[in-house]
């Protein structure tokens, strides 16, 4: 891996820690009445997606930043399904 690619890895990674700050203060306070649960499905399904295609372009900072997303919007989104009511409207 370039340093660019390493650039782009960490920056990414850092740009996805907004997904655990989210997740904790849900866990924390147990409580995700005003988070917005199909904006967090949204954002586990593009991850997803850019992850998918990082793998299939075998690009690392891709895979990095995108696979940590991933885990990040899925945590959160499981708190918002425990302490929160998720819906669609």
């Amino acid at each position: 891996m370039n340093s660019y690619e390493k650039y782009m890895s960490i920056i990414g990674t850092i740009g996805n820690i907004m997904f655990y700050l989210q997740a904790y203060k849900i866990f924390i306070s147990k409580s995700a009445e005003s988070v917005s649960g199909p904006g967090f499905l949204v954002s586990v399904i593009g991850l997803s997606s850019w992850l998918l295609y990082g793998i299939l372009l075998k690009n690392k900072p891709l895979i990095i930043a995108n696979g940590f997303g991933v885990i990040g919007a899925t945590i959160t989104l499981w708190g918002i399904f425990l302490y929160g009511s998720f819906s669609l409207y």
